[in-house]
């Protein structure tokens, strides 16, 4: 048994005011900023810098902080969501740029100790003969 629900024309205008409402509500609802992700991206830049980067990774560096210069932008004009998805992008490539930074001082370091050991090793096989 199926009942068929008919508006009376007093509630029309109640109908129409919680609808008008429910749609201005969803329309105005904005993220709340991304306020932490923006200090984690900062954080991230900023050890990217201390690890050497701008000199051992600057194409990495340099993407990370135009992203997370846009970021801030992004969050003076309370664009939130492109915001976010400029500061996820900055850490990205921050933390790139630390890993390739403190790699390419550890093979640095390597090189070094292997220079080491060679130069070790041929003195110690000129002192022998």
């Amino acid at each position: 048994m199926s009942q068929i629900y008919r508006i009376k024309s007093y509630q029309l205008p109640l109908l129409s005011l919680v609808i008008v409402s429910g749609i201005f509500i969803a329309a105005c609802a904005t993220p709340p900023p991304p306020l932490e992700l923006i200090a984690v991206s900062k954080a991230a830049v900023n050890d990217a810098n201390v690890a050497g980067a701008n000199e051992l990774a600057p194409i990495q560096y340099k993407s990370a902080m135009d992203k997370m210069s846009a970021a801030e932008v992004a969050m003076a004009k309370k664009d939130y969501p492109l915001a976010q998805q400029l500061a996820e992008q900055a850490q990205v490539d921050a933390k790139l740029a630390t890993a390739m930074a403190r790699g390419a001082k550890a093979k640095k370091s390597a090189d070094a100790l292997q220079e080491d050991s060679r130069i070790l090793t041929q003195e110690i096989n000129r002192k022998t003969k």
